[in-house]
């Protein structure tokens, strides 16, 4: 019974922690919401300099927020009272005038309350309906006041581009992360606006190492990393983000998926080194490899030793490669062709080429990087030494022959390339 009692007050409690921060339905006749909605028409009677106050007549829409301070947004309806407005008594003093005579309204108002204080109105919309004449808009906004404002409010765009781009810069996550979505904001008017916000951000497919800044390549990894982020930021008159600070905790993504279901979007992963998918990468590395040596001959990759691809905001493909010297002089010919062939005792090149193709701009940019291992050579030999010849002598009885037999260079066997020869030996 004990058990039933604590995980029904521990879902109780993950549900008021779920609730925290998002704006909440509260009902009409709340003692605090009819405090709000006074604090909002006293002030909006207090606005006008002549003609009579206006009423309370019903409240329709209430939602709450609570962060350090509460904010209420009420949406109300109002009708023109018989009390002039500069004859001292409040609203409730007064009783509304004829239905025909008299002028309605609807208000919407943000109403804040700070711990052990009054409350007091950020902003208010008022759309009033005279008897006779057309619409009256009445707008107010509390200069000093801190109050919520929509997260989908295009005011909130400048701020939240500055903070993604900030956090980029200043972490060492080797991935670029995005917006995923604004919890709550708050504005401040002064001499320019003050934003506090709260938002989401998520793991992406660009690399740090590929892409200074985000994309609409850039798709968000759903198993990859993830943060919120709490910002505070001032914004002059000239709408430039003049001082900025932000916090910001990352959360690690899914670690693990059991193989062979595991699947890493933006990982390289190992490629065939005969794989189609290499033919451009490995021809625009050999191109730019030529193009930036100084060498007199043009190079051929010989061996691929090892390829990669990464899909980034198109594909990355790394590889490791042997080019060698050709006999095509770059004097005497255009570019390299199928033609030129490898020089057995011209230069070897240990490379490494990180070719980045964006298909659809057809694009492709290569950047090659080589070390020399010097050039092959034939070895010094003593004179009438032949390393393609082996001569076994053995005794034999007269009458038989010393024949050349197969032999072993640098560990490869070698046909002797020499005639028998027959020879009888001397009793």
């Amino acid at each position: 019974m004990k058990l039933i009692a604590i995980l029904f007050l521990c879902s109780r409690l993950l549900t008021s922690f779920a609730q925290e921060d998002q704006p909440q339905e509260v009902d009409c006749n709340d003692e605090d919401v009819f405090k709000a909605v006074d604090a909002a028409l006293k002030k909006y009677n207090d606005r006008n300099k002549s003609g009579n106050q206006f009423v309370l007549y019903r409240i329709t829409e209430v939602t709450k927020t609570e962060d350090e301070n509460i904010f209420y947004s009420v949406k109300y309806e109002i009708k023109e009272g018989d009390c002039p407005v500069q004859s001292g008594k409040t609203w409730q003093d007064c009783d509304y005038k004829e239905a025909e005579q008299a002028a309605t309204g609807e208000c919407k108002a943000t109403i804040g309350k700070r711990p052990n204080m009054k409350f007091s109105v950020a902003t208010q919309t008022c759309n009033i309906i005279p008897a006779e004449g057309p619409v009256v808009t009445s707008k107010y906004e509390c200069f000093g006041c801190v109050h919520p404002i929509s997260t989908a409010s295009p005011d909130l765009d400048p701020v939240l581009r500055h903070a993604i781009q900030h956090f980029n810069n200043h972490t060492n996550h080797p991935h670029l992360f995005a917006l995923k979505e604004v919890k709550r904001a708050q504005r401040q008017v002064v001499s320019g606006w003050n934003y506090e916000v709260t938002y989401l951000i998520q793991q992406t497919n660009c690399s740090k190492e590929n892409f200074k800044f985000l994309n609409q390549d850039c798709k968000a990894l759903p198993n990859g990393d993830s943060g919120e982020c709490t910002d505070f930021a001032y914004m002059n008159p000239q709408l430039r983000i003049a001082s900025f600070s932000q916090k910001c905790e990352v959360l690690p993504g899914e670690d693990f998926v059991p193989p062979p279901t595991r699947v890493c979007p933006g990982c390289p992963k190992e490629i065939p080194v005969d794989s189609p998918d290499l033919k451009k990468a490995l021809t625009h590395s050999i191109t730019e490899l030529n193009a930036e040596s100084n060498a007199t001959f043009y190079f051929k990759i010989d061996i691929v030793h090892r390829a990669t691809s990464q899909v980034v905001a198109g594909t990355r493909y790394f590889v490791e490669f042997m080019a060698r010297e050709t006999t095509c002089s770059k004097e005497s010919n255009k570019e390299l062709t199928e033609s030129c062939e490898i020089n057995k005792l011209g230069e070897i090149l240990r490379c490494t080429a990180d070719v980045y193709v964006v298909p659809w701009e057809n694009k492709i940019y290569p950047t090659v990087k080589c070390q020399s291992v010097g050039k092959t050579s034939l070895l010094k030999r003593p004179p009438g030494f032949s390393p393609f010849r082996s001569v076994q002598v053995a005794e034999t009885k007269e009458g038989t022959t010393k024949q050349l037999r197969p032999c072993v260079y640098k560990g490869r066997p070698q046909e002797a390339r020499a005639e028998a020869t027959s020879e009888s030996e001397v009793s």
